[in-house]
């Protein structure tokens, strides 16, 4: 079944009555009782103390929570000059539709500034609001990223692959693509609106790289604000972040093939500004399990190392298969080597006639190794000296990327002689 609109005829109604608004703050929501009163408060503090004079909507999209997330929001002491909504978005089940609800809505409204917050933030304070809506509305700024303070084992995903793989193909230093907490300009959500993918996976998972890719391919006024910690549950990627690394890398690759006349053509990249007040907020650290994460590798290429030495150049192969040999302590995988393996990867995604997924489920057991050998090479590091090896990291990326290019362009026979059986 396919949605014209994620927003339900109640809810157009009270948008249309409304009228008119300058800033929108939308927040997706799904079983989220614990989190969302403190976000909603924090959010209207925000709205309060630097917007007193603009006219606001806070609207919560919510995907049919199942606990007390509506009411609990609902129970928030309002403002009585901030207009708050509660609705259930129409459309397929995920934070991107959520965000097309929101969209929807603040196009109808004129919102000259749209932020976005996720429902399960702790750390969040009223000077977010300020610092990611000033841009858009004093600095004609199209996109505002986050940009958080995080502790070095951090965001795996992003380090060690999202970050790369954008800044090289895009052109763009936009530190953390897939943060969840993001500001828009009108112009901007009118660029979205259109869009098919609303009706894909995007709908499901991946909307954060797919709305920062988007701004990028679109040549949007892009900034980075300053939110200091981003507090939430801390997820070991050896126990947790699986399941997200093939969501997220699914939609980065589809995207790869999306816009392919754009990014081949990008050289190099440019630093993306940072505003707002920097805060000095040192963030928690917490253990990663190394073992498990190397086991995982192991198991990996006990179950696909055929297909591997298939796509896999030669020179970085004989370095996999090293790694099988080394202990815990010395196990390191140089970056030169992880960006040739990502770029074969996403070239036989590409080029792959049968199920896309089973690429990334091949690349997974080797995102774990490469997160084991950052632990290890950055394990007496601080924050900000483990930050340098990142950026090290993206910059050979990006001197790799004529060889993505390379693999990219081969001819279709050469991938159909690697894949026999597809399937």
């Amino acid at each position: 079944m396919k949605f014209s609109t994620a927003l339900r005829q109640p809810l157009r109604r009270r948008l249309e009555k409304i009228g008119s608004a300058d800033i929108v703050v939308g927040i997706p929501c799904f079983n989220n009782d614990c989190t969302l009163s403190h976000v909603i408060q924090t959010v209207e503090a925000g709205l309060n103390r630097h917007y007193p004079d603009r006219r606001c909507v806070v609207l919560i999209a919510d995907g049919g929570s199942v606990d007390d997330s509506r009411e609990e929001g609902d129970e928030v002491e309002r403002s009585p000059w901030i207009e708050r909504i509660i609705t259930i978005y129409r459309g397929i089940p995920g934070k991107g539709s959520a965000v097309r609800a929101i969209f929807e809505g603040a196009h109808l409204l004129g919102a000259e500034v749209t932020l976005l917050f996720d429902s399960d933030l702790r750390s969040i304070t009223p000077d977010w609001i300020k610092n990611m809506a000033d841009a858009i509305l004093n600095d004609s700024v199209d996109f505002v990223t986050p940009y958080y303070t995080r502790f070095k084992y951090d965001g795996t995903i992003t380090n060690n692959i999202v970050y790369n793989l954008t800044r090289a193909l895009y052109g763009y230093r936009v530190r953390q693509p897939i943060g969840g907490d993001f500001a828009f300009s009108l112009p901007l959500i009118k660029k979205y609106l259109p869009r098919e993918d609303w009706e894909t996976d995007v709908a499901r998972f991946g909307i954060d790289i797919w709305l920062t890719t988007t701004a990028m391919v679109h040549k949007a006024r892009i900034a980075q604000a300053n939110l200091g910690v981003k507090i939430h549950d801390v997820k070991d990627p050896a126990e947790a972040l699986g399941p997200m690394f093939r969501q997220v890398v699914s939609t980065l690759l589809m995207l790869m093939e999306e816009n392919e006349q754009t990014w081949k053509s990008v050289k190099g990249s440019q630093a993306v500004p940072r505003v707002g007040q920097d805060m000095h907020i040192q963030p928690q650290a917490f253990e990663i399990n190394v073992k498990k994460l190397i086991d995982d590798f192991k198991i990996g290429y006990t179950n696909w190392n055929e297909i591997w030495q298939k796509i896999i150049n030669p020179k970085s192969w004989q370095t996999i298969v090293g790694l099988m040999d080394k202990t815990d302590e010395d196990f390191i995988f140089k970056t030169e080597c992880w960006a040739r393996i990502v770029y074969n990867l996403a070239a036989a995604f590409h080029h792959w006639k049968g199920n896309r997924q089973l690429i990334v489920d091949l690349m997974t057991p080797l995102y774990f190794a490469r997160v084991a050998s950052f632990v290890n090479c950055t394990r007496d590091m601080s924050d900000q000296e483990a930050e340098k090896v990142v950026e090290e990291q993206a910059e050979i990326f990006e001197q790799t990327k004529g060889y993505l290019v390379k693999c990219w362009n081969k001819e279709p026979e050469y991938y159909e002689n690697i894949f026999s059986s597809p399937e």
